[in-house]
């Protein structure tokens, strides 16, 4: 197996779409959630990206709330033999291409459990082009952490580091957003506000109040 640093991320077709989805949802606030998935059964060197899961977009920084969202997360996914290997996130202003600290402490968290986590930033810039240019590019930016567990980016569109399953993925994205789909994207925000809109750990929330959000706000991941 080769190290940490020379891993390839293999993001599928849902993952991707999901997650820029998300964010077009909410293109004036940040919006962040995490990435699901394993290290590839036919290839050491590779973290297969299966799935993601928009979490917040509006409590980003709500250290309770994240952990139950982890958690809940998790037990979902483990009986497919799969687990959180990253995370994704959106800047709330458009020109904002920095990794944010909220971003890395999440990210740092994730890695105690996955020590091969990356984050994926999206790069609307990349993305307000992409009716003009379809191409094969990932249209997201991916960091690592290096061997002083800090965070670095890797080529600001991953390189041949983060491929997507699906060459024609842009494509069909592109459509997507075109035909407003975004619309129909629930995350962990959305149900705590309204339980009448359903996400896939619905049912574990129902024990998860909106009013017992003041709560979260004692502690904050900064």
């Amino acid at each position: 197996m080769v190290g940490h640093g020379e891993l390839r991320y293999e993001i599928s077709q849902d993952a991707y779409i999901k997650l820029v989805l998300h964010a077009q949802k909410h293109k004036t606030a940040a919006v962040n959630g995490v990435l699901v998935g394993r290290v590839s059964p036919r290839d050491d060197d590779v973290v297969e990206i299966t799935d993601s899961v928009p979490l917040f977009h509006s409590h980003l920084g709500l250290l309770p709330i994240l952990e139950i969202s982890l958690i809940l997360v998790e037990e979902h996914y483990s009986a497919q033999g799969l687990g959180i290997v990253g995370c994704f996130h959106d800047n709330e202003r458009y020109d904002d291409a920095e990794l944010s600290g909220v971003a890395k402490n999440i990210g740092d968290h994730i890695c105690r459990y996955f020590p091969q986590a990356v984050i994926l930033l999206l790069d609307n810039k990349k993305l307000e082009v992409l009716p003009k240019k379809i191409d094969e590019r990932p249209v997201m930016q991916l960091y690592v952490r290096d061997a002083s567990k800090n965070w670095e980016l890797v080529e600001s569109d991953g390189g041949s580091r983060l491929v997507t399953k699906e060459p024609t993925v842009n494509a069909l994205l592109l459509d997507y957003i075109t035909t407003e789909k975004w619309q129909g994207v629930v995350d962990f925000d959305d149900h705590v506000d309204d339980i009448s809109k359903k996400a896939f750990f619905s049912k574990s929330l129902l024990i998860f109040s909106h009013s017992s959000l003041w709560l979260c706000h004692r502690d904050q991941v900064s």
